[in-house]
């Protein structure tokens, strides 16, 4: 008897499933919009010196504004206005002839810029003047951010596995929440970046821990339709996100508005369930019992667990012992971990690092930068109706390697297509972009298959560790063009072919039973469906 026979005795897809997938879409609606939130609050607007020094009180104070900035400040090979730079004193001679300024002195601005808020009302550049020289300082919040999420990816996969997935979920939201909300209070740049760090850490168990949640509570048909539904909420917050940083222009605001989801989810929590897979492996067969109880009533299948005594879940799963407390070594302890270990963490590296390099890499649609959004949000829909109709028929292997080799020719055809061909390289991004997200959540549902259930959350946050690790090197492959103009281009397509190769190299998982000890994963017996004979037994 397996615990996937007592879950389709109690009906693994129903109310109650259906209910605790409701329950955690709501933490995780904040999850893109916190993601993507540097596309708007990092965005660096228009702008040039304050000239307000230069008034002397006699010409300078009459002349118009336009005619205030041609005498102040030098204009740039491409006929625009210089950024960082301003004339040591006013240059009236400019009004009548401004055709060669090239021997004109200019310093660096001296009290501060001036910003166009036309589309931004105030922005992390315009609250601490992160432009010119104190660029970078503005780009680094991006990575700080991702820091938090690869650190919470370890952290928080440990706790789950060692303390339950219930609780590592309210520490995850109560992390997000508080330095969430302290980030939009921040009164300088380095408690902001401090913030956001903890912020990233407390979203990373959000991410991990709600997928592993929901797929330990339903049954092996269901399993794709669930992942699938759950990553919904990203695309969806996707598309949200462009409407809310509209509306919402002021970067606190915006931050603070992106924050909320995640208090309703604080109270909701109170809802969620433990999960009942892992409470077993770790000898708790009294609260496992409970929730599968729950569950049962819910779907209207009580009376099988009126029969089903506690000890009886002891058997489920069978663990040599109970007291263990499982780790990260764990994950290279045993030969075929140590090979699952090494064969995911390449395939996430790969994953992360392609779909994020597609997104640094698309120039745009030629639209502002809140339809251009929405159209990256909206296009994700398409891989998810892909995933849903096939990924069961080609399985989780084919679907991965095919999706991330596709992904990889998209970007090698736009390397070599001209730049002057925008119709096309627009729509080999947005093909690339299609496949890499099919890619990405197939490798969720994958991941969660493959490893045991008393290692599946240290699993994931090491595979999270890894795939954050290849967003921060896409931005750094992206700078490799100044060298050569295809490079970047083509260590994104390596990857892609890399990951795609070690993906041939795992077992496939579709319609077999999730491996609940690291015994399960070193046999080399196949772990099939439950037959209705398996379930006579019951």
């Amino acid at each position: 008897m397996k615990f996937d026979n007592v879950l389709a005795e109690i009906n693994g897809f129903g109310k109650f499933q259906i209910r605790t997938l409701l329950l955690l879409v709501i933490p995780r609606l904040s999850l893109a919009l916190n993601f993507l939130l540097n596309n708007f609050i990092a965005a660096i607007p228009s702008h040039h010196c304050d000239i307000s020094s230069l008034d002397d009180g006699g010409i300078f104070r009459n002349l118009s504004e336009q005619e205030k900035l041609v005498v102040s400040i030098p204009i740039q090979q491409d006929g625009s206005l210089s950024s960082c730079r301003m004339f040591a004193e006013p240059q009236y001679h400019l009004l009548f002839n401004s055709t060669n300024t090239t021997d004109l002195h200019t310093v660096p601005c001296q009290h501060g810029w001036k910003y166009d808020n036309t589309t931004f009302k105030t922005t992390l550049a315009t609250e601490w003047d992160l432009v010119c020289e104190k660029k970078s300082m503005n780009r680094a919040t991006a990575t700080i951010f991702f820091m938090g999420v690869m650190a919470g990816a370890a952290a928080l996969g440990y706790l789950s596995d060692r303390s339950g997935r219930k609780i590592t979920l309210l520490v995850s939201n109560i992390i997000t929440a508080v330095f969430g909300f302290a980030s939009a209070f921040s009164y300088n740049f380095s408690m902001f970046a401090a913030m956001r760090f903890f912020t990233g850490f407390g979203l990373s168990g959000i991410i991990i821990v709600s997928v592993v949640l929901c797929i330990e509570w339903v049954d092996i048909k269901h399993r794709t339709l669930v992942s699938v539904l759950l990553t919904m909420s990203w695309s969806f917050s996707t598309s949200l996100l462009p409407a809310v940083a509209y509306l919402v222009n002021d970067w606190r605001y915006l931050i603070a508005t992106v924050t909320t989801p995640v208090l309703v989810a604080i109270i909701s929590w109170w809802w969620v369930p433990e999960s009942a897979r892992w409470l077993i492996s770790n000898g708790k067969v009294n609260s496992a019992h409970f929730y599968l109880s729950k569950c049962a009533k819910f779907n209207g299948r009580e009376e099988f667990m009126a029969d089903l005594k506690p000890e009886v879940l002891s058997k489920i799963i069978i663990v040599e012992d109970e007291n263990r407390k499982y780790s990260f070594v764990d994950l290279i302890r045993t030969p075929n971990m140590r090979q699952l270990a090494l064969l995911t963490g390449i395939l996430w590296f790969g994953v992360a690092c392609t779909y994020y390099g597609i997104s640094f890499n698309i120039d745009g649609f030629g639209v502002n930068i809140y339809l251009t959004q929405f159209i990256y949000g909206i296009i994700e829909v398409p891989a998810k109706v892909f995933i849903i109709l096939f990924v069961d028929k080609l399985g989780r292997r084919l679907t991965e390697a095919g999706t991330l080799s596709l992904t990889g020719l998209c970007i090698f055809c736009s390397m070599l297509t001209p730049q002057d061909q925008g119709t096309a390289r627009t729509a080999l991004g947005a093909l690339g972009k299609m496949f890499s997200e099919i890619s990405f959540t197939t490798v969720y549902l994958y991941t969660a298959e493959l490893y045991p259930t008393v290692m599946r959350q240290n699993g994931l946050g090491y595979c999270s560790f890894m795939a954050r690790i290849g967003v921060a090197v896409s931005p750094l492959i992206m700078i490799l063009e100044d060298t050569w103009s295809y490079l970047p281009g083509t260590l994104f397509t390596l990857l892609a072919l890399s990951a795609t190769l070690s993906t041939f190299f795992l077992p496939e998982t579709a319609n077999i039973r999730l491996p609940e000890t690291i015994e399960d994963v070193e046999q080399t017996r196949r772990r099939s469906i439950p037959t209705s004979d398996e379930k006579s037994t019951l």
